[in-house]
């Protein structure tokens, strides 16, 4: 077995044997209105359990966190617990929700492609997958709950990624106006590429509450720096923001 092989099966294994309860538990910003569960809603529900197979969402066990600006309302951000399915080496699915508790409200979806399949697509395409290199390495994108020698290979196997997202509800976040109930057309998200560019308070908030440590994440993934290449887009917001922005070591644009 290469040294390579040996590190992707120590990291899986790591990842396999790491306690759910690890993770913080965060409440979603609200609640959708409606009526409570009427007894045979809960006996539908309870026999769907028994009876039903929910293979397609079965998979989506890597759970990711971090946040979106909106790429036509850059100012409009949220938190995206992200819950995936790598499908293969080079294209992972995943379904994205306000919070991590039962209750949490999906409010988005995103696909994650490697820089491979990106350059397979139209020029018109490519305008809507955001890049990653800038989340990976500012610290803010993370892996909550699994050992960081886990965490730091899977951002590892990230890195000249892109993802394509959309969010359709604006559940709200940090006080920000929100809706009742998914309204509108989906909103485009983007990533963030340069320090500044998140809202004042908006990392620091969820480091607090999810009892992370940005800062030491960005240290401790320095080393990545050398393999980011050049990403297109990660220009798409420059200057939208009222406030100064800093370049992030390792972050280009193509």
């Amino acid at each position: 077995m290469t040294r390579t092989h040996l590190s992707m099966a120590m990291a899986a294994l790591l990842l396999s044997l790491s306690p759910g309860w690890a993770q913080e538990k965060v409440a979603p910003p609200q609640t959708p209105p409606g009526a409570g569960k009427a007894p045979r809603t809960l006996a539908l529900e309870a026999g769907a359990k028994l009876l039903q197979s929910n293979s397609p969402v079965a998979g989506f066990d890597i759970y990711l966190l971090g946040f979106h600006p909106m790429k036509d309302h850059p100012e409009q951000q949220m938190e995206a617990h992200h819950y995936c399915h790598q499908m293969n080496e080079d294209f992972a699915q995943c379904v994205l929700f306000d919070s991590n508790t039962k209750k949490a409200n999906m409010h988005g979806v995103e696909y994650i492609i490697s820089e491979t399949l990106f350059a397979t697509l139209p020029a018109d395409e490519k305008t809507f997958w955001h890049p990653h290199n800038g989340e990976i390495l500012s610290g803010q994108l993370m892996a909550p709950g699994i050992p960081k020698l886990a965490e730091k290979a899977l951002m590892k196997s990230k890195m000249n990624s892109y993802g394509k997202t959309w969010h359709v509800w604006n559940t709200g976040h940090m006080g920000q106006p929100k809706d009742k109930l998914p309204l509108g057309e989906p909103m485009l998200a983007w990533s963030f590429n340069r320090d500044g560019e998140a809202q004042p308070g908006l990392v620091e908030e969820r480091d607090r509450r999810m009892k992370l440590d940005t800062a030491t994440t960005r240290k401790e993934r320095a080393d990545l720096v050398k393999l980011a290449r050049p990403q297109a887009g990660t220009d798409e917001l420059k200057g939208k923001f009222a406030r100064p922005t800093r370049d992030i070591p390792g972050v280009m644009n193509k």
